[in-house]
């Protein structure tokens, strides 16, 4: 007999989840469906692994969750109760006592246009009839090959007003070639999913990576905006003034070297990372969030990456309750440094301990800005009567 969510031991509560690592995709979906329970769900998130075929993923969902809908998107790797994964299924529930939410999705995604994303948006929330005492939030799934995140967010942003907007770019692996958005029983390419929630659980905000500025700065002298690439930095060549700066040879960059040396911008008293995918045949740098010529760049200094994580997740329980659980959206950068530095198990274990359960990303998005290298989530507390007991 299945139990309620809130009634389930282990370490993730309140919503319902279900894994599955089974290669084939009938099967998947099959055996994480099952471990969803019968209780009746709002809604389901879906997060791909790169080897399941997405086409039979999502006519399997249809057919083992009529009625129930379904978001999500191809992923560069999946956070499960278990931690980091990258071979596996995930499904999260979201059940009706906690959550009423609606949809829409932007398609094709590119070229964004601002005047009318945030109107899309703002007409979403204008038809969403509000619960007295109830919260709201926005997710948005968005082609994390698209190039359209940042003008997207920062139309959403426009168009929701302080409706917060959480947000992961979708991937695929470390492949970078295609990704895909689920809306509607069926995977779309160059698109993007905006998913307003309301919910009467408490919320809390997680933001945070592992960096700090140092004095040496990056000007970008040179680029193509439209397509994120740097031709020249300081004047130079983009790889051999990057290089210099980093104490490598060009021939040495690699992503995990941009992973642990990452080049990050200032917005108001915060620094975001705009991290670099690879090194182009002439010397330019392709980078996975907006640039521009004249843009200003530090070059950043990490920090220690599983006390920093512990730390920052800790750091949002309130007044020493624990979430019942995190959504979380975390950079794949991060986790392929985790992984070169062979901290996989340890960062497992904070995931685990802290009741994370999510994605990784080709990039995040929060407070109408898209960044890269951080991580960014919601902590969900039980209803405030519910609390204060």
């Amino acid at each position: 007999m299945n139990r309620h969510p809130e009634e389930m031991d282990g370490s993730v509560r309140i919503i319902s989840v279900g894994v599955s690592r089974n290669d084939g995709a009938i099967g998947a979906v099959d055996e994480a469906v099952q471990q969803l329970g019968t209780w009746g769900h709002c809604f389901v998130l879906a997060f791909l692994p790169e080897s399941l075929d997405h086409t039979a993923v999502a006519e399997a969902l249809n057919e083992k969750l009529p009625g129930t809908p379904v978001f999500g998107c191809t992923s560069g790797g999946q956070i499960t109760p278990q931690g980091y994964e990258d071979e596996a299924l995930l499904l999260i529930g979201f059940p009706r006592t906690h959550f009423r939410c609606t949809s829409t999705l932007i398609c094709p995604l590119k070229p964004v246009s601002i005047q009318e994303t945030a109107l899309q948006a703002k007409t979403l929330a204008t038809r969403f009839r509000s619960t007295a005492n109830w919260r709201h939030f926005a997710l948005t799934f968005a082609d994390g090959l698209s190039k359209q995140e940042d003008v997207l967010v920062a139309a959403l942003d426009a168009g929701l007003g302080d409706i917060p907007v959480f947000g992961g770019s979708a991937g695929r692996g470390l492949s970078y070639d295609v990704t895909y958005i689920l809306h509607d029983g069926a995977f779309h390419e160059n698109a993007a999913l905006l998913l307003l929630v309301e919910t009467n659980l408490q919320l809390e905000t997680v933001r945070f990576d592992h960096f700090t500025a140092t004095d040496t700065q990056l000007v970008v002298t040179s680029a193509n905006p439209e397509d994120r690439i740097v031709h020249e930095i300081n004047g130079s060549p983009a790889a051999e003034e990057y290089a210099r700066l980093t104490g490598y040879s060009i021939d040495e960059l690699s992503p995990t070297v941009f992973a642990e040396n990452p080049v990050l911008v200032r917005a108001m008293q915060s620094y975001h990372v705009r991290a670099i995918q690879e090194v182009l045949e002439d010397g330019s740098m392709t980078f996975l969030s907006a640039i521009e010529n004249g843009l200003i760049l530090a070059l950043g200094r990490g920090k220690e990456i599983i006390e920093t994580m512990q730390g920052e997740l800790r750091a949002c329980h309130r007044n020493g309750e624990e979430p019942g659980f995190v959504l979380g959206f975390d950079c794949v950068l991060r986790r392929l440094e985790i992984e070169q530095k062979s901290l996989r198990d340890a960062a497992s274990s904070v995931l685990r301990q802290n009741r994370v359960v999510g994605f990784n990303t080709y990039g995040e998005q929060f407070g109408g800005i898209h960044m890269n290298q951080t991580f960014v989530g919601i902590a969900f507390y039980p209803p405030e009567r519910e609390f204060d007991l």
